[in-house]
């Protein structure tokens, strides 16, 4: 009888571990909401359209596909199953995805419930996400993001609040942290004046894997994308 086991890249929580994670879940939330951020939830899957394209081709490899149900071969003629364009026929047998990560899914949500939100929305999201990567030490297919946005303002104290949130949660954790502090227009700048500002997400999506792959392996990735 063969063993019972995980797909790769997924963990079990044992009680112990649960008490430690909603300990922590439940300071993250008492911030957000002292700072006035409200709590949504969206579903586990969104339709591929709202996926698709938004975190570059690198990203877009990454996504859950989720194969429609019923007989969905039955609708496809032999030439559609015998087309060389795997990606093509994937589109043709399945048209949503596990969300992979909360960014998109609260985009989608602002646009569908813009007449019910009062700007400037303040959000926090702690849910689950999915990316078909290779699992590895500190990698995993399935994990929690927690989120806090705010649209409809651009004042730059939002990005102070910001700051405030993440040192307040680890004061409360009793975790020492340096916080550093980045921008993205920094590196949209950079690509604008190499002339390259259309490219400006393969460009961060390489650079973000520095760590992961280290600079020469960047450098070749951002020199195949041209």
């Amino acid at each position: 009888m063969q063993k019972p086991s995980l797909p790769k890249g997924t963990r079990d929580f044992s009680p112990e571990e649960m008490a430690k994670r909603n300990y922590i879940f439940d300071i993250i939330k008492d911030v957000y909401r002292l700072y006035g951020f409200k709590h949504i939830e969206t579903p586990a899957m969104e339709n591929l359209s709202t996926l698709m394209g938004k975190y570059g081709d690198e990203g877009d490899k990454l996504l859950f596909k989720i194969l429609n149900s019923g007989d969905f071969l039955r609708s496809m003629s032999e030439e559609d199953i015998k087309e060389d364009n795997s990606a093509a026929t994937a589109n043709k047998i399945s048209d949503k995805g596990l969300r992979y990560d909360l960014t998109v899914p609260f985009a989608r949500y602002v646009v569908m419930h813009r007449n019910e939100i009062n700007f400037p929305f303040k959000r926090f999201q702690i849910q689950p996400v999915w990316r078909a990567d290779r699992p590895q030490k500190g990698r995993y297919r399935e994990f929690y993001q927690c989120d806090a946005d705010i649209v409809g303002s651009d004042s730059l104290l939002n990005e102070v609040e910001l700051i405030q949130i993440i040192d307040k949660v680890f004061t409360k954790l009793g975790i020492r942290v340096a916080i550093k502090l980045n921008n993205r227009k920094i590196l949209s700048g950079i690509a604008e004046v190499i002339g390259e500002a259309d490219k400006i997400t393969d460009i961060t999506v390489a650079i973000d894997k520095l760590d992961k792959i280290g600079l020469e392996k960047v450098n070749e990735e951002l020199t195949s994308k041209g």
